[in-house]
């Protein structure tokens, strides 16, 4: 599922690109004359974007790879791919995450683990693997999709918001080890966002915040002259949390 041969346009990396956030931000990058490469774990949710966004934005390049970002070779197997397809790389968002419910003490064993392997150990790899071929630009935007719970604790949320906190900690390391490069890193942490999680919640989408918003706040974060860096933007539904 990759193109045929490189295009000269920017290019971005989203990963759990398919649904809610991931989504809206791929569709906003296309919709600005970006190349998307995005990974997921289900094949027919891929195929369906790649399909309708080839439609949609017929001049872009879009490799859509089948990737489980809990697994460290699956994880750099998809970057090499990447990488062979696009010669320069302007944009890696790390946005694929996993939420469980469950308190620390009585959730089921392995819950955090798990979790971690997704939310911090893939956007890890995946940032490592990628980093010396955005240096070859001297400038670039990395995004971590991080939360609030990673701001705070949440009820019901123990482990989640552990690795968030992590996420928060790798993004201010990140930052750190690439100021002199030109490569700025911003870390985003939202709120309550309306995600095919929510559905049959019977949780008012008017309480919950856009995707498409978060989105927007990447894209202009993106824009800002190489002077300026956004360091961690949080978002809320305008009610607050629910």
């Amino acid at each position: 599922m990759q193109p045929d041969n490189n295009i000269d346009m920017p290019n971005a990396i989203i990963t759990g690109a398919t649904h809610g956030i991931g989504k809206a931000i791929a569709e906003k990058l296309l919709a600005n004359g970006f190349s998307i490469a995005i990974c997921a774990r289900t094949v027919a949710d891929l195929e369906n974007c790649q399909r309708e966004w080839q439609k949609q934005y017929p001049g872009a390049a879009i490799i859509a790879e089948n990737a489980d970002l809990s697994d460290k070779l699956q994880v750099q197997k998809f970057a090499s791919s990447v990488l062979t397809a696009f010669t320069e790389l302007d944009i890696l968002v790390n946005n694929a995450g996993l939420f469980m419910t469950g308190s620390l003490i009585d959730e089921p064993d392995g819950q955090l683990e798990e979790m971690m392997n997704v939310n911090v150990y893939g956007a890890y790899h995946l940032t490592r693997a990628v980093v010396p071929h955005i240096k070859r630009n001297g400038q670039g935007h990395i995004f971590n999709i991080s939360s609030v719970a990673g701001l705070k604790p949440y009820a019901n949320s123990g482990s989640y918001s552990i690795t968030k906190y992590a996420m928060q900690g790798f993004s201010d390391n990140l930052r750190l080890e690439l100021l002199d490069t030109g490569i700025r890193v911003t870390s985003i942490c939202p709120g309550f966002t309306n995600s095919r999680s929510w559905e049959g919640s019977g949780v008012d989408a008017g309480r919950l915040s856009k995707p498409e918003d978060i989105a927007e706040m990447i894209w202009a974060s993106y824009l800002l002259s190489e002077n300026t860096n956004v360091e961690t933007i949080v978002m809320r539904p305008a009610k607050g949390d629910l």
